[in-house]
């Protein structure tokens, strides 16, 4: 399995995205690795990690797309950067994939751009997965598709659906739809409609669910549109931090409670490895032709290689092939009921037209003509 890494995205590029790609080659042995980049620099990197022979290629790139860089126009403006190089590479060679901890408006634009989306999708999206009380949930989108129309929600109920059962091994996946009350009648025109595609769809719909419950543990699948999970997402985040943050506080106040801690050690850092996004890797970019994986833009070493594992999975997986299997099949569907809904047509004006021709006794033209 070949994965390819944005070598210069990031904050900690491009030394932590080296020294991830070398622990996950010495971790995984059935992968190889393709470092988009610098290349002097990364070789320096890679000699000096000592880094498995045979199994790295280095890509040259001689641009870098910052954080600050415009995400619409910079996968056109710098075609020689370490992002489009990536990219262009897994466009070309679709059975591996790309992850970038990189800007993320530029790689889901770059994305679209040069890896393409599968036929029949609308729109890709993020899949970010976060920890609930029992397992874990994937959020979709989480934030590629700031505005969306309900047919996109659909399919991102779909791909979320495969994504899990494909990864996580959850055999019926439960879908829920994020809306301000579990009825469903509930929400805005967006959510309203959704809800009724999203029924139709070949997944297990379990209806609308608040926010209250999204970490809960009761649903496999949180489908919304990207400005909602983006938000949603960069709250989470935030809250654990805030949680863990406060309980190490109240633990320094006093002596009885840096005493109990000790014996809950093994709980707390249970606590905050669940709670850890590094521990998750990155969030999918689902919908292409190929795997594509934003990372977190502060990842280290450790999250650089949690993310090649989950890519490795997904390429082993063959969540790619599935999503095109399934959206072909709604098609072939989708056609098939139109093909017949205009035979009925067809055959309800035929018989209309025969109704409203004139109709002759026998005889009367034979009459009329000899008169």
């Amino acid at each position: 399995m070949k994965i390819v890494l944005d070598a210069m995205g990031g904050d900690h590029a491009p030394q932590a995205v080296v020294e991830g790609a070398v622990r996950a080659l010495q971790r995984f042995s059935d992968i190889e690795i393709v470092l988009a980049g610098d290349a002097p620099v990364v070789e320096e990197l890679l000699s000096a990690s000592g880094a498995p022979g045979g199994r790295v290629e280095v890509l040259p790139a001689a641009q870098v797309i910052t954080m600050n860089d415009d995400p619409a126009r910079s996968p056109l403006q710098k075609k020689d950067s370490s992002m489009v190089r990536a990219l262009t590479y897994v466009a070309d060679n679709p059975e591996a994939m790309m992850i970038s901890a990189g800007n993320t408006g530029a790689l889901v634009t770059g994305a679209v751009l040069y890896v393409r989306r599968i036929p029949g999708i609308k729109r890709p999206a993020l899949a970010p997965v976060m920890p609930t009380r029992t397992g874990n949930v994937v959020l979709i989108d989480g934030g590629a598709n700031v505005n969306c129309k309900p047919a996109y929600l659909a399919q991102f109920g779909l791909m979320g659906s495969i994504y899990m059962q494909r990864t996580m091994g959850i055999r019926e996946p439960r879908v829920a739809l994020i809306n301000n009350g579990s009825e469903p009648g509930k929400g805005s025109s967006l959510t309203k409609e959704a809800y009724k595609l999203l029924k139709r769809m070949p997944i297990r719909f379990v209806g609308n669910v608040e926010g209250r419950e999204l970490l809960s543990g009761t649903y496999d699948v949180l489908v919304t549109d990207g400005f909602t999970g983006n938000v949603v997402l960069k709250f989470v985040e935030g809250c654990s931090r805030t949680i863990l943050g406060m309980l190490k506080e109240y633990i320094s106040e006093s002596f009885s409670a840096r005493l109990g801690s000790v014996f809950m050690k093994d709980a707390f850092d249970r606590l905050k490895r669940k709670m850890n996004y590094k521990e998750y890797g990155g969030a999918l970019l689902l919908g292409l032709n190929s795997g594509v994986m934003k990372a977190h833009g502060s990842s280290d070493a450790q999250a650089i290689c949690a993310a090649i594992g989950t890519a490795r999975t997904f390429i082993e997986q063959g969540v790619v092939a599935e999503i095109r299997h399934e959206i072909s099949e709604l098609e072939r569907q989708a056609a098939e009921k139109a093909a017949r809904k205009a035979a009925e047509a067809e055959a309800g004006g035929s018989r209309q037209s025969r109704r409203n021709q004139p109709h002759h006794e026998e005889g009367t033209d034979v009459a009329q003509s000899s008169t």
